[in-house]
């Protein structure tokens, strides 16, 4: 199946979503999908979807609870204040229980999401998404990290720290969406690099200080869109014996230095025109930060996707033939409207959070190496189960049947009035993750109230049970007057100091640690000390990844009159070019 980026005039079918009252439009390959995998098309907009669908995504929050198994204190992406039962990874994973055992007749006098909702607050869930991890205690949302540390969302990586989206990568700290890179910090949509520092969208790049949108360079500072160039500063060129000589006149291993350098280069970089989308070895994509992949439409942050539309932060190669599919990826096919499914998964619809090898599935949470559930929760190796109890394939097949046509009837009305039948994604209630701690509030954040009338959770904050030792304020500037006791200290976060409400909205900490192996990165690449909790600097970084959101937007070029969708709002100061346009200026 091979998707366009536009249909015919008027080939589409307005819809109204009954969320966002807005209108939106069913495409003919839309229509074309929806047929293939057998569901009506969504009353919801793609925008409102992903809004959903994020909500069930506790992507960087741990807490302390206990174990409604075992009773201990453990660490887990569900607070004790949700209405989740959580079994620790050891005990969740064995065969000290059976979800089976929670198993209920279908109620025909009821909506069908009534009935799942009781089985999901009644079944235990695990306490971590995680498996193949190595001394990564501290971290969630992961397959096969080691030696990692606050470390999310990642896959196969070896000695980060704070860092989201970490795929096949080594000693890398405090990074976003980094790619089998090494020795990175402080950087965002990076591949396969080496020794990068404060940069964004760079790949195949090597010793380089804030770059934007390098490619195959080595050597450089305070570049922006230059191709296979070496020792140049501010897109200028150099020797390398000059290059040498001026890098050393930088000193970065000053914090104060570091800060107006990054002041200066962001600057410096709006003096140059940006591509309307920001991508590595497509053909035929539309969307945001995608990489190998073809015929990708209307999505974000997707690498090796193959016909996919409406996907988000798919990390993992390969991925083929999914629609409104948000997190994750590896050996994915024939996904619909789910949410942090990987590993195998085919012919899945409406799910979160199955993996490994889950097939032939549909409303189902929590489940692992199963195929033909229907309605299930935390169920394990098994085979034709709807509501956790299991029947012969006959018996599956004709009730299954029966339960889409109730939910067509019988639809499920939640706490704002919307309507859930067949074809949608699970109501907001489900999802047992704080609105303000979900990834949803990170890509479309609501005030605690509006949150709450559409009748979801909201964590408020908490007082810390730790005392700060050391002022941000009280850091050594440079490096290299720091001693190795701060690794003892608890030091204050700069934004709490100074704007408590930023603060909050950041889930700040309030005050952080430097951990030794933390201090010895810094040493090695004589960088200065952050002044800034992990939580805050997250959101720091994340000011350089554009919404998920396109505008329709013409060629900013004077004489061009190419148009194209762009994540680029229209009062943003950069200067938007089209794909032949930027090329034909690039370095």
């Amino acid at each position: 199946m091979e998707f366009q980026n536009h249909s015919p005039e008027g080939s589409g079918q307005a819809k109204n979503c009954q969320n966002c009252k807005k209108d939106f439009t069913i495409e003919p390959d839309d229509f074309a999908f929806y047929e293939k995998i057998k569901v009506p098309v969504p009353t919801f907009c793609s925008e409102c979807r992903m809004q959903r669908r994020l909500l069930f995504r506790s992507e960087r929050f741990l807490y302390k609870r206990k174990s409604d198994f075992s009773g201990k204190e453990i660490f887990s992406m569900w607070p004790q204040e949700s209405d989740t039962k959580v079994y620790e990874n050891s005990v969740w994973f064995s065969d000290k229980w059976d979800a089976l055992e929670h198993g209920k007749d279908y109620d025909f006098s009821k909506p069908f999401f009534e009935q799942l909702l009781d089985l999901r607050k009644n079944v235990p869930i695990y306490a971590l998404s995680t498996t193949l991890g190595v001394d990564s205690d501290y971290c969630n949302n992961f397959t096969a990290l080691k030696n990692c540390y606050l470390v999310f969302s990642s896959n196969y990586s070896e000695d980060c720290m704070y860092g989201t989206g970490i795929n096949h990568s080594k000693n890398c700290i405090d990074n976003i969406k980094v790619f089998k890179s090494e020795n990175c910090h402080e950087n965002f949509f990076v591949n396969s690099s080496f020794n990068v520092f404060f940069s964004a969208q760079c790949s195949d790049s090597m010793n380089i200080w804030f770059c934007k949108d390098c490619v195959g360079c080595n050597d450089c500072i305070g570049c922006i869109g230059l191709r296979n160039k070496s020792y140049y500063i501010f897109n200028k060129p150099y020797t390398k014996e000059e290059y040498q000589a001026e890098f050393q006149k930088f000193n970065f291993a000053s914090y104060q230095a570091m800060k107006d350098f990054s002041k200066k280069v962001h600057e410096f970089w709006l003096k140059f025109p940006v591509k309307y989308m920001q991508g590595l070895k497509n053909s035929n994509v539309s969307g945001e930060y995608i990489k190998n992949s073809k015929n990708v439409l209307n999505s974000y942050l997707v690498s090796g996707g193959e016909n996919l539309r409406y996907c988000s932060e798919i990390n993992v190669e390969p991925v083929k033939d999914c629609y409104d599919y948000s997190v994750w990826g590896d050996k994915a096919e024939l996904v619909y409207e789910c949410m942090s499914c990987g590993l195998g998964v085919n012919n899945i619809k409406f799910c979160a959070e199955c993996w490994p090898d889950f097939r032939d599935s549909e409303y189902s949470l929590f489940c692992q190496s199963s195929s033909n559930l229907f309605g299930c929760v935390g169920v394990r190796k098994k085979e034709y189960c709807i509501l956790n109890k299991q029947y012969t394939k006959e018996e599956y097949e004709r009730l299954k049947e029966k339960i889409i046509k109730h939910m067509k009837e019988m639809p499920y009305k939640d706490a704002s009035g919307m309507l859930y039948s067949y074809g949608e994604f699970f109501p907001g209630i489900f999802s047992g993750v704080f609105y303000n701690n979900s990834l949803a509030h990170e890509h479309f954040p609501l005030t605690k109230t509006e949150a709450e009338r559409k009748g979801y959770f909201w964590k408020d904050e908490t007082k810390r049970a730790y005392v700060v030792t050391k002022k941000y304020s009280d850091l050594p500037d440079d490096i290299k007057e720091v001693p190795v006791s701060i690794t003892s200290e608890i030091i204050s976060c700069q934004e709490w100091e100074e704007n408590q409400d930023i603060a909050v909205q950041h889930n700040c900490t309030e005050g952080f640690r430097i951990l030794v192996s933390e201090l010895e990165f810094y040493k090695k690449f004589s960088l200065p000390l952050p002044r800034r909790c992990p939580n805050c600097r997250y959101h720091e970084r994340i000011k350089w990844r554009n919404p998920m959101k396109l505008w329709h937007r013409k060629c900013m070029k004077p004489g061009c009159n190419n148009e194209f969708e762009t994540s680029y709002a229209p009062d943003r100061p950069e200067i938007v070019y089209c794909e032949t346009c930027y090329n034909n200026e690039v370095a």
